[in-house]
């Protein structure tokens, strides 16, 4: 039964393929985020300062917390330091 009290019937609906083509909107979505980080972005700089980030967050840990990042590391939830493939 419907939820007005009709009842439903019993042959299925057809189904409607639908076909959604993105790809346009992507390509705009793309320049407008190219346009707003400006010609001056440099994105092997801020690979490097992602890196320095990570190192520094990662620096000076306990003896628990170190072990606790090496298990996670094994694990492959977080990645092992210093293997950045940025272009130096």
């Amino acid at each position: 039964m419907s939820s007005d009290g009709r009842a439903l019937p019993d042959e299925p609906l057809p189904t409607v393929d639908l076909d959604v083509d993105l790809s346009s909107h992507e390509l705009l979505r793309r320049a407008h985020v190219l346009d707003a980080l400006g010609p001056d972005w440099d994105p092997v700089a801020a690979l490097r300062g992602e890196e320095a980030a990570y190192e520094l967050l990662y620096s000076g840990l306990s003896a628990e917390q170190q072990r606790m990042y090496d298990a996670l590391v094994s694990a492959g939830v977080l990645p092992r330091r210093g293997g950045s493939d940025a272009a130096a």
